[in-house]
């Protein structure tokens, strides 16, 4: 469990977050897709860390340019996908593995493992209650592209992800959040709960604050791919396909091809 922990967003890119994992006793910290070094570095310096570990989703660049300088200036130890390629790799990862990472003698944190393939055959997360790092598969009121999976995959890694339980804290790796509740709220715009999410939201950005982590909780009442057996959404999903979606699986593909459109 991540208990006592900080969790700290670094910008990186153009919409990208490392999410760094630090304790207020501890030296070491732990770093989640790290798309860029030189943030990395910047945030070590300022707070006087050392990087002990680093954990990686998937094995697209925004989530792992940084990977190679990071890990020769600290020696850091890189888990990685074992189904995906990820050079500088130490330790290649799969469903129900189970990592411990020390962050001090004293101070240690597990992560399990959890297999979650579609926007890559090998994409992985990693949750520790409460706790998930899920990289470019679930989004705050989206999910990721299919670009290397099936939707009937996606289906499958989001219904994982959303059996958690509800005060899961989600932590994925883009800012983009607001687009996706602009394309919820014109999926199902009957569902007050996106607009109050969207008010909430655009405060949040208006700030310059991130608009994550989100919750399992939130997801479950905001986020139209997981709602795909509503019957609002059935219909204007079907009205948008020209056709009649008879399930939940042919609902979530014309869902996504939807928001590949949007």
């Amino acid at each position: 469990m991540l208990q006592n922990c900080v969790i700290h967003p670094i910008k990186a890119l153009s919409d990208n977050y490392i999410w760094v994992i630090s304790h207020p006793e501890a030296d070491n910290v732990i770093v989640v897709d790290p798309g860029e070094s030189k943030p990395v570095v910047q945030f070590l310096e300022q707070h006087k860390l050392h990087l002990s570990s680093i954990l990686i989703t998937h094995h697209h660049w925004d989530h792992t340019n940084g990977v190679k300088d990071l890990k020769r200036q600290y020696n850091s130890i890189v888990y990685t996908p074992k189904h995906d390629a990820v050079a500088e790799t130490d330790h290649q990862l799969t469903e129900q593995d189970r990592i411990q990472l020390k962050l001090s003698a004293h101070i240690k944190i597990e992560f399990d493992i959890l297999s979650i393939p579609a926007h890559t055959q090998g994409h992985i997360a990693y949750y520790s209650a409460p706790v998930l790092f899920c990289g470019d598969t679930l989004f705050s009121s989206g999910c990721g592209r299919l670009f290397e999976g099936s939707a009937e995959q996606m289906l499958a890694a989001l219904h994982k992800m959303a059996a958690l339980p509800e005060d899961t804290l989600v932590y994925c790796a883009h800012e983009y959040t607001l687009n996706n509740l602009k394309f919820a709220n014109l999926v199902e715009p009957g569902n007050r709960q996106i607009i109050k999410r969207m008010i909430k939201i655009k405060e949040l950005r208006s700030q310059n604050k991130p608009s994550l982590p989100s919750t399992i909780g939130i997801e479950k009442a905001c986020n139209p791919f997981l709602r795909c057996n509503e019957h609002e959404i059935i219909q204007n999903v079907s009205k948008y396909a020209k056709k009649t979606l008879s399930n939940e699986l042919e609902v979530f593909t014309q869902l996504r091809l939807w928001k590949d459109r949007f």
